[in-house]
């Protein structure tokens, strides 16, 4: 049996709202109005909406509005619906006369894989299956795929053969897509958009990813707990964030084999899983930017994301290095 994906990403998430933990900042909440809460599933992950709203009949529509919009999004990137756009531009190599929002999601992946050197790519699809069919075998090598296997997988892999245009999209033969590492970031930044467009100033979203529009309702920043990567429900930091971003990659969120020395972080160059980290969170402006850079990140050395801070929209980074030891960058 192929494994499951399962949520990658691991944040608690603090409202003044009855199912969420208030991570107290020692200072008195003001009365509010309650806020009007969703929860379920998007893009096989957990997602949430809390809109704080006078009118709640109007907080009420916005959030079959949003979780309409984000339906409609998810049947065009979703790698598990058959009949998603991109389960058929796997099937067949190309898409026809793609939408608009699947234009923009891949040239932004593109824009991604450039600035990291190929850190992000969303064509690593064949090393998951490689590594999610070796281990389904009964007696599977602990070891892992055999090297010949995995040079075999990495032959399909290449961001740079990945065509991106208004009229079509294209790919080379063999090769496969997953928008797993950004398009949680992307729905959430679109319902975000939704959100503001009707006047909401007061909500946090989380579609896979978490994104806050503005300040708490009484003026107090949001915060997003990280969880401590060895120990799930206890929280190794605090992030404080006011229309802002969070993002978390974990070599824990996904293991293969029972040790954990494979895991769903793949290095494009190596065919190998990332190790170099516990967790990296990033915070920035967009949700779609903290999405595919906690992924990059995690492949790469320290200096080299300090490196990249000013030239890509995240305002700092938490790391929790292979020892458990914490760091934080900022740009």
């Amino acid at each position: 049996m192929m494994p499951t994906l399962t949520r990658r990403r691991f944040i608690h998430i603090s409202a003044a709202a009855a199912g969420f933990g208030l991570l107290s900042s020692g200072h008195p909440a003001r009365a509010e109005v309650a806020p009007v809460i969703w929860r379920g599933t998007m893009l096989g992950a957990v997602a949430t909406l809390e809109i704080h709203d006078e009118d709640r009949s109007r907080a009420e529509r916005l959030i079959s509005l949003a979780c309409t919009e984000a339906r409609r999004l998810e049947r065009q990137f979703s790698l598990y619906m058959k009949d998603s756009a991109l389960a058929e531009l796997n099937r067949t190599g190309i898409l026809v006369g793609p939408a608009p929002e699947m234009v923009e999601l891949l040239t932004a992946s593109q824009r991604y894989s450039a600035l990291t050197e190929g850190a992000f790519d969303p064509t690593v699809q064949p090393l998951w299956e490689l590594y999610a069919n070796h281990f389904a075998r009964e007696g599977a090598d602990p070891a892992g795929p055999s090297p010949a296997t995995i040079q075999a997988a990495l032959r399909r892999v290449g961001h740079r053969r990945l065509s991106v245009g208004r009229d079509r999209v294209a790919m080379s033969h063999g090769m496969a897509l997953t928008l797993n590492g950004i398009a949680q970031g992307y729905v959430t930044d679109k319902v975000v958009e939704l959100l503001r467009a009707h006047g909401i100033s007061h909500s946090l979203v989380d579609m896979g990813e978490t994104r806050a529009i503005g300040a708490r309702p009484d003026g107090r920043p949001w915060e997003v707990g990280v969880a401590d990567p060895e120990i799930a429900s206890r929280t190794a930091t605090i992030v404080p964030i006011v229309d802002r971003a969070v993002s978390t990659s974990g070599s824990y969120g996904f293991r293969f084999d029972a040790e954990g020395r494979f895991n769903h972080l793949f290095d494009p160059a190596t065919g190998g899983s990332a190790h170099r980290y516990q967790s990296v969170t990033t915070v920035a402006r967009s949700a779609t930017a903290a999405d595919a850079l906690s992924t990059a990140f995690s492949l790469m050395p320290e200096e080299r994301i300090r490196w990249l801070l000013p030239y890509v929209d995240v305002d700092r980074v938490h790391l929790i290095d292979a020892a458990g030891k914490s760091s934080e960058i900022a740009v």
